[in-house]
C-alpha cells in the first residue's frame, strides 16, 4: 500500500507520515524532525526551475511521464518498506498560503491523480484550499 501526501518542510509534523524530500537542495535550516529520505527523481530540473508556471508545469509533467508512475511507485515503495509506514509526505519549500504561489509538489499531485487515479492530499495549513474533504 502507498498513501501519498504533500506538505512544506516547515509545516511537516512526524504524525503525518514519513517525510520525503523532493527538492534538488536540502533545507538549509534546522528541522525539528529527521529527514532521511530523498527522491531526487521527483525534483524539477534546473533547466526549467525558474520558468513561469505554464512552461515549468509542461516540462515537469514531461519528466514525470518519462519516468512513469510504475517506476515512481516502486521507488516510493522502497521507502515505505524501509520505514514500515505506507504514508509518505512529499516535501518542498513553497508556502502555499500565498494564493499567487504554486509549486511542483502540487503539480506532481495532479499528475499522480491523472496517471494513477489516486489523490495526493496537501497537509499544510492551506489544505482546504487545494482539496475537498477531510484529512486523516
Amino acid at each position: 500500500m502507498l498513501t501519498l501526501f504533500t506538505n512544506r518542510f516547515q509545516a511537516f509534523q512526524p504524525p503525518q507520515g514519513v517525510p520525503v524530500r523532493i527538492t534538488l537542495g536540502a533545507p538549509r535550516f534546522k528541522l525539528p524532525y529527521s529527514l532521511t529520505h530523498s527522491v531526487r527523481e521527483l525534483a524539477p530540473r534546473r533547466d526549467y526551475l525558474s520558468q513561469p508556471e505554464p512552461e515549468f508545469s509542461t516540462a515537469y509533467r514531461a519528466d514525470l511521464d518519462q519516468l512513469g508512475s510504475e517506476r515512481i511507485a516502486a521507488r516510493l515503495r522502497q521507502i515505505t518498506q524501509a520505514e514500515g509506514d505506507h504514508r509518505l509526505v512529499l516535501l518542498c519549500f513553497e508556502d502555499l498560503a500565498d494564493p499567487a504561489q504554486w509549486c511542483h509538489r502540487r503539480i506532481f499531485a495532479a499528475w499522480w491523480k491523472d496517471t494513477t487515479g489516486d489523490t495526493v492530499r496537501e497537509l499544510g495549513p492551506m489544505a482546504g484550499q487545494y482539496e475537498q474533504g477531510t484529512l486523516m
